[in-house]
């Protein structure tokens, strides 16, 4: 089969192919990388067993119709194809298959190329010095006139569900390749949401151990904690600014309508990031609080142990001195001399312990 020409099957007949395996779910990929593709003609998906490349010059031939191939972590050989038949630029298709892109958004003449980090929450009972709290993948976007490519890097991020809810209302899918792209970062945007309220709860768990009595967050959960949410933060905040190149008006034509709906997104991002950045000050203030813990519990330890020390030297002071055999000392001759001093002893051992004790220093 020549290159650029593999065969794909759209519709219910990937259901069937041995090429193409069933619609994406989390955890099942094919292992040639394409997870679903198929023609859309007006928000419809058009049935049928060709190659893409006939489905995208037929797309660009039909008015209001457009390809969307979706992609799990491609080979090289297979995006290349896809790149020579939708004139994708190797600098973009370099990036695509390359790890840890920041988000962005880049036009290469026609075709404009996408980055979004993907963020998944792992559920957990409590947090420990190496909890893994936060995954992440990411999503690269191909988008033009007649098409609309998605590539996916790592385990989390699925968008079989974005399609299917997207098929299911044909209207918006209808907009065309750009209402893909706003139905990805979308939903992007909403697990955001989800994980800000999951990490809500951390935060929050983590302070109140903090100024617990016994004190019983370490500085080694409370960086864990910190450290799963910079992972977080290096996902979230670098995409304020492909969203407001997208909103412009000037990097990307979009349809008032359409427009409005990524307005909703960038909002919704806005609030995320405040929360993000209030959590973020948040942990350092809870990290200084503790570190003044320590050194409070640490000038207490040495207080306490100054305290003993005083109360043990008044006591060797005495047996010194009278160890010391001289002739002429007082009350040696004295019968009750010894169990005097022993009095002597315990009661200004007595009288400095309550001293101290008073003054807090045991």
């Amino acid at each position: 089969m020549r290159r650029g020409h593999r065969q794909l099957r759209t519709g219910d007949d990937q259901k069937t192919s041995g090429n193409i395996p069933d619609p994406e779910t989390p955890g099942q990929v094919n292992e040639r990388g394409v997870i679903d593709y198929a023609l859309y003609v007006d928000g419809i998906r058009q049935a049928g067993e060709r190659p893409f490349t006939d489905l995208h010059a037929e797309a660009q031939s039909t008015p209001g119709g457009f390809v969307w191939i979706g992609l799990h972590e491609p080979s090289p050989a297979l995006l290349s194809d896809i790149a020579r038949t939708f004139e994708l630029h190797p600098l973009a298709v370099e990036d695509a298959l390359s790890r840890q892109q920041r988000p962005k958004l880049e036009r290469y003449e026609d075709v404009t190329f996408l980055v979004i980090r993907a963020a998944g929450y792992v559920e957990h009972a409590e947090i420990t010095a190496s909890s893994d709290i936060i995954h992440t993948g990411e999503v690269r976007l191909f988008v033009g006139e007649h098409f609309v490519v998605t590539v996916r890097q790592g385990s989390v991020g699925e968008l079989a569900s974005v399609r299917s809810d997207l098929e299911a209302h044909p209207e918006l899918l209808a907009g065309g390749p750009w209402a893909v792209v706003h139905a990805v970062f979308d939903r992007m945007v909403d697990v955001y949401v989800e994980i800000t309220a999951a990490m809500q709860a951390d935060v929050d768990a983590m302070e109140s151990q903090v100024f617990e009595r016994t004190a019983g967050a370490s500085i080694e959960h409370i960086y864990q904690l910190k450290r799963e949410l910079m992972e977080f933060k290096q996902a979230t905040l670098p995409l304020q600014r492909p969203l407001a190149m997208i909103l412009d008006g000037r990097t990307v034509r979009l349809s008032k309508e359409l427009r409005r709906y990524f307005r909703d997104v960038a909002d919704h991002h806005t609030r995320v990031v405040d929360q993000v950045l209030a959590y973020d000050d948040l942990l350092n203030t809870v990290v200084q609080a503790r570190l003044a813990q320590v050194t409070v519990d640490q000038n207490n330890d040495m207080r306490k142990i100054a305290a003993w020390a005083a109360i043990a030297a008044m006591q060797t002071a005495i047996a010194g001195i009278y160890g010391m055999n001289f002739t002429f000392m007082p009350e040696l001759q004295w019968r009750y001399g010894y169990p005097a001093i022993l009095t002597v002893m315990l009661t200004s051992a007595v009288v400095l312990y309550r001293y101290l004790r008073r003054a807090g220093w045991l």
